[in-house]
């Protein structure tokens, strides 16, 4: 017996993200890729959830009214599709996504977006503590260059690397857009 497909979700890919004072990043091809898995979920009737930040600071680029805090233009959600928002990285906080998808018996997990390092991977821990199969499509996230605890200067790609090898094994399991579109290959 196969295991049901997983929920895609998508995870702050907001018009912020793609403004020049979110800085350097990493992966240029994650929203293509995104975007592909997004159109293979749409196409195969798979559910599909949006979440969106919402900053409980002023003047952040995330504070609501704001261009920054609208969905991309290619990432807009469907009227058939959730969305879900926060106001800190994890998802599952001060939300009701888990009771969502435990009402619609969904225990398996596609995440996407940003930042590998923050969101994404907030996300992925709740979502791997409280038992839900989760998948993380490591070149469909991104994440920004950031100092680490002493100070040194990393780049985007050793943060998200970092991110993606925290998560890996213990909270989700990694993969790529390759492997994830042959999951639904393989239905």
């Amino acid at each position: 017996m196969t295991q049901p497909l997983p929920a895609l979700l998508i995870i702050d890919m907001q018009q912020a993200m793609a403004m020049p004072q979110a800085g350097a990043r990493n992966n240029p091809q994650a929203e293509a890729n995104i975007a592909h898995l997004l159109a293979a979920w749409r196409a195969a009737g798979q559910t599909v959830v949006h979440v969106r930040h919402m900053s409980r600071t002023p003047g952040s680029l995330f504070w609501p009214g704001q261009s920054g805090a609208e969905f991309q233009p290619a990432f807009q959600p469907l009227d058939s599709e959730t969305v879900f928002e926060k106001n800190v990285p994890d998802a599952f906080t001060h939300s009701a996504l888990e009771r969502w998808l435990h009402v619609r018996g969904i225990r398996r997990l596609l995440l996407v977006g940003v930042s590998t390092n923050n969101s994404v991977e907030a996300t992925a821990r709740s979502a791997g503590n409280l038992g839900f199969d989760t998948l993380v499509v490591s070149d469909a996230c991104f994440a920004f260059a950031k100092a680490d605890y002493h100070g040194t200067p990393r780049s985007a790609d050793e943060v998200h690397a970092m991110a993606l090898a925290n998560l890996d094994g213990e909270y989700a399991r990694v993969l790529t857009t390759g492997q994830a579109l042959a999951l639904l290959a393989a239905e």
